[in-house]
């Protein structure tokens, strides 16, 4: 496994202080000292706290979307499609929880701070990517004529909702065990019944 670099050492320190803490009360003194870098190699590469912060959640959304690519990839059909939309969330936010509770919970900061122009940039460019994806699908009549902005809320809302719960301790089980079930009601959401389908 490659030793982390300088830059996702400062980004894991920041996440386990932010972990413990809150993202209010986590400094750049707590994070140089848990990382082990100085002062300037902190400022070298983000140059203060709110980037930290941007950068970590910028981090966490590319790790996600590099899984979620892989599978939508793996993908041969519609309904895997859908699949694979919910389940790679699923998957992501059990492996990786201290970093899904950062992001659901830090999303207005980052929006409203200096980079908030640059995620609202990636998540369009992320919502034209899945469109794409999905664009042949659509054309062969597989989804149901739903508005294009409750698309992906009808899919991925449910499991959205449900991550929250898990990550706030309000599920009495774990998330992975509503997986399937998620994955196959967002597929019953969208898909065209036989009625609806091109003929």
């Amino acid at each position: 496994m490659p030793k982390p670099n300088r830059k996702d050492s400062i980004l894991d320190a920041a996440l386990a202080c932010i972990t413990e803490v809150g993202a209010d009360a986590t400094t750049i003194e707590m994070i140089r000292e848990r990382s082990g870098a100085s002062i300037g190699s902190l400022y070298h590469h983000f140059g203060n706290k709110e980037r930290i912060l941007a950068s970590l959640y910028f981090e966490g959304l590319r790790r996600y979307a590099e899984r979620l690519d892989v599978n939508l990839a793996a993908a041969a059909q519609a309904t895997e499609c859908i699949s694979a939309l919910v389940t790679s969330y699923i998957d992501w936010v059990v492996e990786n929880p201290d970093w899904a509770r950062f992001i659901l919970h830090s999303r207005g900061r980052i929006e409203a701070g200096e980079m908030g122009e640059q995620l609202k940039t990636s998540n369009r460019e992320h919502y034209v990517r899945l469109q794409t994806r999905l664009q042949t699908y659509r054309e062969q009549g597989c989804f149901r004529d739903l508005p294009p902005e409750c698309f992906a809320s009808i899919i991925i809302g449910p499991a959205h909702d449900m991550a929250r719960n898990w990550l706030a301790g309000r599920l009495s089980k774990n998330l992975v065990e509503y997986r399937d079930m998620l994955a196959e009601t967002a597929w019953l959401a969208v898909r065209a019944t036989p009625d609806q389908q091109p003929q």
